[in-house]
């Protein structure tokens, strides 16, 4: 009589003799206990080169490509992301690769762009906006409601020194079977100088990128007991989607033949 141990090896066997469904994928059927040990570790070199840089400069990224001289490379853009990932060894339907050489290209927001961001669309008091102004006073310039540029200390000024107006107007109407009475409260911001309509910022968005103008529209806030500002980013959307395609352009401009380029995102791993 056997044990346990044997019946199973002996239905283990049994089982690894067995005819295999015909796949495209190799199968083999082992034993549970069996274990599969990779030894390229021991070899005096890898069995074949893989591995992914991970990159934020645009012109590393692409000498890095274009030193790699492969004629198969593939490239998806991300251009939400403003990344970009390179296989080399991708492959196709007949002859697919490991998929596991890359190059990741993700750009870094400069840090004019990320204070841009992080201001637009904000309710700013007085002084946060006019410390703002004075840390980028080298990279805006101010205009007024009707166009004329000012100087960036008369913005300042002007922004530092709102206050906040208040009138009031009242009527009245009596008759012998009826009486009217309104009221209409008037508030309004003004400033001792001349205060901006817009500002204009002139940065580079990502490092890699070409210089861009955004605006930014200045609305003031009346509505509590200080004066507050919000700034609008006059085409925004527009503006990200332009950025997006300087970024494919350039992409293709400094990789040029090196590798074919898509818009999109590709997962190996799937």
């Amino acid at each position: 009589m056997f044990n346990k141990d044997t019946l199973q090896l002996i239905i283990a066997n049994a089982m690894a003799a067995a005819e295999l469904p015909s796949t495209d994928t190799c199968l083999a059927a082992l034993p549970e206990s069996v274990k599969l040990h990779n030894l390229e570790r021991y070899q005096s070199g890898r069995s074949r080169f893989r591995g992914t840089l991970s990159t934020q400069s645009l012109a590393d990224f692409s000498n890095y490509v274009i030193d790699r001289n492969s004629t198969d490379a593939q490239g998806f853009i991300n251009q939400d992301a403003m990344l970009c990932e390179v296989f080399f060894n991708l492959g196709d339907e007949t002859a697919p690769g490991h998929a596991d050489d890359t190059a990741v290209l993700r750009l870094k927001p400069t840090a004019a762009y990320v204070a841009l961001q992080q201001l637009a669309g904000k309710k700013l008091s007085q002084k946060e906006l006019a410390e703002w102004m004075e840390d980028w006073r080298n990279n805006l310039t101010a205009e007024d409601s009707g166009g004329d540029t000012l100087s960036m200390i008369q913005a300042i000024a002007a922004v530092r020194n709102i206050t906040i107006k208040a009138s009031a107007e009242r009527t009245s109407a009596e008759g012998n079977f009826h009486a009217n009475r309104s009221s209409m409260d008037a508030i309004e911001a003004a400033s001792q100088d001349t205060l901006p309509a817009k500002l204009h910022f002139n940065i580079v968005p990502f490092e890699g990128l070409g210089m861009r103008v955004f605006t930014l529209a200045l609305s003031v806030l009346t509505g509590e007991e200080k004066p507050a500002l919000k700034p609008r980013w006059v085409g925004e959307e527009q503006q990200r989607e332009e950025i997006a395609k300087e970024f494919k352009t350039v992409l293709t401009t400094e990789v040029g033949g090196s590798a074919t380029l898509l818009i999109g995102t590709f997962d190996a791993n799937k």
